[in-house]
This record gives C-alpha cells, structure tokens and sequence, in this order.
C-alpha cells in the first residue's frame, strides 16, 4: 500500500465535511443527510483501518470479507442500538444499515476483487 493517503478517502471526507456544513446552515438533503453519509461511513473506516495498520505500524494487511462485514455490524451497533438509547440526536433506522453494508460491499468487491468489463468480454470472447 502507499505511504498517502487515498484521493477517495479525500473525496469522502470532503464530502462529509460538506454535509455537516449544510446541516449547520440549516439545509437538509433527504437521501444525502440519510443515507449517503451512512454509505460511506463504512469505506471510509475500512480505509482508515487498512492505512493506519499498514503505513503507520508496519503491516502488510489488507482487510477480507470478514473484517467488513464485521465493520458494519460494529458500526450498525454503535450507531443504530447504542447512540439512539444515549441521544436523541440518533436515530435507530434499518435503512442505515443497509447502507453500511451497501457501503461496506461496494468498498470490499471494488477495492481487493480485481474483475472489470474489459476481462469479462475476454472471457466472453473466448467461449464463442
């Protein structure tokens, strides 16, 4: 892994940051307040995760199937069962949690699976 840090989590930060500016204004964005956050809440702990693991400490880790799937279960607990019963701020909504693991599934087959279009039309081409 390279010693920066990625250009997406950039963007994903950004755009966290953005958001949070527009609630502070008072602007609310239903699909982008609710679940976009949530979507790449995920990724964006994996990545953090993975960097810190690999460029801070020494490793040389990547995360698997597992250790994702276990990220949104930690996360959808954290902030869909634990917050909502200490803050009213949060709120418990299974739909969050589709969009950790939606994130979380995105994250994992995009970053280590390597397929693309270009090989399954080889392959394609190949059979007939």
């Amino acid at each position: 892994m390279r010693k920066r840090i990625s250009y997406w989590f950039f963007v994903g930060l950004i755009a966290w940051i953005f958001i949070i500016v527009l609630r502070k204004k008072g602007l609310y964005i239903p699909v982008i307040n609710d679940h976009f956050t949530d979507c790449i809440t995920v990724p964006m702990y994996c990545y953090l995760i993975e960097y810190i693991m690999n460029s801070l400490l020494g490793y040389h880790w990547k995360p698997n199937l597992k250790f994702v799937l276990t990220s949104v279960l930690y996360l959808s607990f954290l902030f869909e069962v634990l917050c909502p019963g200490v803050s009213h701020r949060f709120t418990g909504d299974i739909l969050d949690v589709l969009a950790y693991f939606a994130g979380g599934m995105v994250y994992y087959f995009f970053r280590f699976k390597t397929f693309s279009l270009v090989q399954f039309y080889d392959k394609k081409a190949n059979r007939s």
